[in-house]
């Protein structure tokens, strides 16, 4: 195992390869980790030495990563339940390892997802604090005007809150790219519902600096060096 010198417990398991850090927040407070054979705690950091098990597996650290890209199809839920006959789990190369989604689109979605088992990575994707930008081709049910541009870029109120400010340009009448740096569940879709509009196709074509870059649909290819290179200096400069 690399050397490690009071690495935090969460972000320990995502260091692992198991899951992100986020997933493995909640495996803790589910009580599911153990720690030098006692349940583990959220305050718990780990050193060299300390044994750290989740779900009868012990965890150490991952000396390399997979990275993959996936061009989702409507229909593919994202979770990783077996027993689910429309989960992302049945599609997964079956070279690919134990990895994951970063972040979601909704069964009802399509595009590029990005796949890991780096829980680090995850982590700095998907949490709003790191602002990573996310884009998506949107269609609506029926051509929308300038205001409906405007309202929004500047912002829509949600159960949630008021979205953050985003990029938007139309690409025909009745569809529009838009740039997220956040995620709320379905947001896009409630959006535009709260400006009187019906999305009847969301796709996502980028995130970050990755694209679907000629990735046809129900493809998958994994990451090259570069990419993640670039990817991981991109969030470093964040």
């Amino acid at each position: 195992m690399p050397q490690v010198s009071e690495i935090r417990l969460a972000r320990y398991i995502a260091m692992s390869g198991y899951c992100s850090r986020r997933q493995a927040s909640r495996h803790i407070d589910a009580g599911e980790v153990m720690f030098n054979g006692r349940i583990a705690e959220h305050i718990d950091h780990v050193q060299v030495g300390d044994l750290v098990q989740l779900a009868g597996q012990t965890l150490t650290l991952k000396a390399a990563f997979s990275y993959w890209l996936f061009n989702k199809p409507v229909g593919v839920d994202c979770n990783l339940r077996a027993h689910h006959s429309a989960s992302l789990l049945h599609l997964l190369p079956l070279d690919a390892g134990r990895i994951y989604p970063v972040g979601r689109l909704d069964k009802d979605s399509h595009g590029l997802l990005l796949l890991t088992d780096d829980g680090e990575l995850c982590q700095r994707l998907i949490h709003p604090d790191f602002y990573h930008p996310k884009t998506y081709h949107v269609q609506v049910e029926r051509a929308f005007d300038e205001t409906f541009l405007r309202a929004m870029a500047m912002g829509v109120q949600l159960r949630e809150g008021l979205t953050r400010t985003c990029q938007i340009r139309r690409i025909a009448p009745d569809q529009f790219e838009i740039v997220l740096t956040q995620g709320l569940n379905r947001q896009i879709r409630k959006m535009a519902q709260m400006l009187g509009y019906k999305v009847i196709d969301l796709q996502r074509v980028a995130l970050a600096n990755l694209t679907l870059d000629g990735l046809a649909l129900g493809a998958w290819r994994q990451l090259s060096a570069s990419e993640v290179e670039a990817l991981q200096l991109s969030l470093t400069r964040d």
